[in-house]
């Protein structure tokens, strides 16, 4: 079926990149390397591969990160177009939802694409968990929890997601270490055929003993068994079921896309991955912030009109497997269903808090292209503070796209 949406003008996702996903500390790939430079080094690979692309007509660059302090803050945006060589005439800005930043960067600056105001945009997020641990220099209101605004676990997300597991007591430990498995194994299987490269730019990483360079993400696991993640500790709670094994770990890395006016990207010549259907933002209890997704793409799917079974392929982020688990049993769907993170998730290639939601849509893009059958497909996750993120997008290699297009 065609969605229903508001008149207005079509906005396209070109192309997506990101550098390889680091782990965060004095041992990560990233340990010496900026922020800053991460991004800078995306955005120049979007322009070499899209040459048809002058810089000149970029309207605006967005770039989220959620610890804005030191070389990921200054306006990262606008410090990143000027670092990256583009005009002086581009402007830039920064932008703040938590692991959401990036997905909020694409949703805001297409917003305007379909307004009228932007013709082409770049919008990315970086983390350098490193350098910047989530909540680092942040001075939470007393009020929270003096005037019990919040469950005192809410300002912890490990702490959340065991809250996400006594509210599921059917999506037991077994289960998310099984998901967390399959993560990892689909993760090794794309990578061996050669998908997650084609989202990679390679970044020279400076370290004690050298320059290097990073051409893959340190995180995953490949081999990684059951009985390797039942004998893992858990940290939020005695004998609780979030893990390091079922849960994404602390990251280093940053993405980028190129959004465009389904008119101005036919004018350049550009490339067009996919079509923005509608996305939706929805808030909840934050002691239980994992469920977020799944109101906010109800929330979506009565917009457009669409029903989860039109939805042919997920991008969910697996900020813990429990939080996936969640979303599928709430809609019907199996923890194995082949539609779900086909390449694997943020368990195995981890999870730059706001850089995620364009890896996602990276990824998405390029399933699109290996499945013309799919017409629909989804990208969403749950967000720090208890809300959840869900963007759908339309697969311009599909028979009706055109149609839809009419």
């Amino acid at each position: 079926m065609s969605p229903s949406t508001q008149q207005g003008r079509g906005v396209v996702f070109v192309d997506g990149i990101r550098t390889p996903f680091g782990k965060a500390g004095a041992k990560g790939i990233y340990a010496d390397s900026r922020a800053d430079d991460l991004v800078v080094k995306a955005i120049r690979e979007l322009l070499r591969r899209n040459p048809q692309l002058p810089a000149e007509r970029i309207d605006e660059v967005a770039i989220a990160a959620t610890t804005q302090t030191g070389d990921q803050g200054l306006t990262i945006g606008r410090t990143s177009a000027i670092l990256a060589g583009l005009p002086e005439t581009v402007p830039g800005f920064a932008i703040d939802r938590m692991c959401a930043g990036a997905m909020t960067a694409v949703t805001t600056t297409a917003s305007g694409i379909g307004f009228g105001q932007y013709d082409v945009v770049i919008a990315g997020g970086v983390e350098h968990m490193g350098r910047h641990p989530m909540g680092q220099g942040a001075d939470p209101n007393p009020r929270f929890l003096a005037d019990k605004l919040v469950d005192p676990s809410a300002l912890v997300m490990g702490n959340t997601a065991e809250n996400l597991h006594d509210r599921f007591p059917s999506i037991t430990k077994d289960r998310t270490d099984a998901y967390a498995v399959a993560s990892q194994n689909r993760y090794d299987a794309a990578k061996k055929a050669g998908f997650i490269a084609d989202t990679l730019v390679p970044v020279a990483t400076r370290a004690e003993n050298g320059w290097g360079l990073a051409t893959e993400d340190e995180p995953p696991r490949p081999g990684t068994t059951i009985e390797d993640l039942a004998a893992l500790k858990t940290p939020f709670r005695p004998a609780g079921r979030i893990t390091a094994g079922n849960a994404a770990g602390l990251n280093d890395g940053a993405t980028a896309c190129i959004l465009a006016g389904e008119d101005t990207a036919a004018e350049l010549g550009l490339p067009v991955g996919m079509r923005m259907v509608g996305f939706a933002f929805q808030g909840v209890d934050p002691a239980v912030m994992g469920i977020g997704p799944v109101p906010a793409t109800e929330k979506l799917l009565a917009r457009t009109g669409l029903k989860i079974e039109d939805i042919g392929l997920f991008e969910i982020n697996e900020a813990f497997a429990v939080q996936v688990l969640a979303f599928l049993e709430h809609f019907g769907i199996a923890d194995d269903d082949p539609r779900v993170n086909q390449w694997g998730g943020a368990i195995a290639c981890g999870h730059p808090l706001a850089s995620s939601g364009v890896r996602l849509m990276t990824q998405l893009s390029r399933q699109f292209a290996q499945n013309p059958d799919v017409r629909y497909g989804l990208t969403t996750m749950c967000i720090g503070l208890g809300m959840g993120g869900t963007v759908i997008w339309e697969n311009p290699n599909h028979a009706d796209y055109q149609a839809g297009a009419k």
